[in-house]
C-alpha cells in the first residue's frame, strides 16, 4: 500500500543523488517515520518540549509544518528517474531510512498527536534523498544541519560512521562504540571514535582537523569548509572501500597494531586517495613490512623538538600517498626523505 505520495523526482548534481518531493498523513508519519528518529543511538538530543510548545498549538489549530527530509542508500544505484519508480523505491525500503532534518517536529508531531483536537489525516510535506552512498549522503546532511548547535559536523560524522558503515562483514577487525567497551572491551577491536576520525580525515581531505588553538565553534565551521570543499575533488573512492582494505590488510596481526595508531589510520585515510589501486594489490605481508620500515624511519625523529602526534599523521599519509615509490627504501633513505619533507 502507497504510504508517501511522490510527485517529483530530480537529479541533484552535485552530490550525484536523486531529489524528490513528497507528502504523507500525519498519521503515515507518526507510523512510519516517527518511529525512526531513535535509529542514530547517538543522533541529536531532542530538545526541550518547551521550545516546540507553539509549533504544537499551531500543528493542532491547522498549520502546515516546514518539510521533513529523509533519506536512503542505494548502493544498487536504481534508475529513479520517473516519478512512479521513486515512490515505489521509497515505500519498499521506508523502515531503512533516515531522518536528515526535522527530528524536533517529529517529536512536536507525536506530543500534538494526543491531543482531542488533532486531525491525523491532515498532509505533512517531506523531502526525499536517495544516495548511492554513505559519502554523498553526510555533505548532503552537513549542508542541511550547519548551523544547528546541538550537533557538531564532528557529531555528525561519528553517528553516520555508527549507523550506515557495516562493520559484520570485516574479517580481521571489530568495531566497538565507548558504550559497548564499557560493557566488556574486545581485545583488539577498534574504538569507533578513532574509526570516525579517520572517516573525518577522508572527508575533509585532512590529517589535521582537531585543534586546541581554536574554539570549537570556530574549528566547526573550518571542517564544514573542507567537507564542502573536498567536493570538487573528482576522486570517487567511498570510504567503505577503504575501511574493507585496511580490514584486508589488517590480516597481519603486526599492520592492526599499526592501524590502532589513531595517527597513522587518520594518515591512511587520507593518502590512500593517492594509491587506492595500487594499495589493492598489495600483499598484507608485504604492506607489513612497509609499515615496520615507516616506524623505523620515523623513530629517528627527536621526540623533544616535534609535536610526533601531528608528524605521525602527516608522515603516514605521505607514505601511504607515495607507498609505491617510498615502501621500496631502505631506512636510511626514507628517513633522509621524512628529513626533507618536514623541513
Amino acid at each position: 500500500m502507497k504510504k508517501i505520495e511522490v510527485f517529483t523526482s530530480d537529479l541533484d548534481k552535485v552530490i550525484d543523488s536523486y531529489v524528490a518531493m513528497g507528502q504523507a498523513t500525519y498519521k503515515v508519519v507518526l507510523d512510519e517515520l516517527y518511529p525512526l528518529i531513535n535509529k542514530f543511538e547517538a543522533q541529536r538530543k531532542l530538545q526541550d518540549k518547551k521550545f516546540y510548545k507553539r509549533l504544537q498549538r499551531d500543528i493542532v489549530e491547522g498549520c502546515i509544518m516546514p518539510p521533513i527530509t529523509i533519506a536512503f542508500v542505494d548502493k544498487e544505484e536504481n534508475d529513479l528517474t520517473k516519478v512512479s519508480d521513486f515512490e515505489s523505491f521509497v515505500n519498499k525500503n521506508i523502515t531503512s531510512c533516515y531522518i536528515l532534518d526535522g527530528m524536533q517536529r517529529l517529536n512536536t508531531l507525536n506530543s500534538a498527536s494526543v491531543e482531542s483536537e488533532f486531525d491525523e489525516g491532515r498532509i505533512a510535506y517531506i523531502n526525499i534523498i536517495v544516495a548511492s552512498s554513505q559519502d554523498k549522503l553526510l555533505y548532503r546532511m552537513i549542508t542541511l544541519n550547519n548551523g544547528q548547535k546541538p550537533m557538531t559536523p564532528r557529531h555528525q560524522i561519528e553517528i553516520l560512521t555508527a549507523e550506515m558503515f557495516d562493520f559484520s562483514g570485516l574479517e580481521n577487525m571489530s568495531v566497538q562504540t565507548e558504550k559497548e567497551r564499557a560493557d566488556k572491551v574486545v581485545r583488539g577491536a577498534f574504538n569507533l571514535g578513532d574509526i570516525s576520525r579517520g572517516y573525518l580525515a577522508f572527508l575533509t581531505n585532512n590529517v589535521n582537523n582537531e585543534n586546541n588553538k581554536i574554539i570549537d565553534e570556530k574549528m566547526d565551521e573550518i571542517l564544514v569548509t573542507r567537507v564542502l570543499d573536498s567536493r570538487d575533488s573528482s576522486n570517487d573512492l567511498m570510504f567503505q572501500s577503504v575501511l574493507a582494505l585496511i580490514d584486508r590488510l589488517s590480516e597481519d596481526s603486526s599492520t592492526r597494531n599499526w592501524f590502532k595508531v589513531n595517527n597513522n589510520l587518520i594518515g591512511f585515510c587520507v593518502g590512500v586517495k593517492e594509491s587506492y589501486v595500487k594499495l589493492k594489490s598489495v600483499e598484507p605481508k608485504d604492506f607489513a613490512l612497509g609499515v615496520e620500515l615507516f616506524d623505523e624511519a620515523f623513530d629517528s625523529i627527536n621526540a623533544s623538538k616535534v609535536n610526533l602526534g601531528k608528524y605521525r599523521r602527516q608522515l603516514s599519509c605521505e607514505f601511504i600517498k607515495k607507498y609505491a615509490e617510498l615502501s621500496i627504501l631502505d631506512e636510511g633513505e626514507l628517513t633522509e626523505y621524512f628529513v626533507e619533507f618536514t623541513s
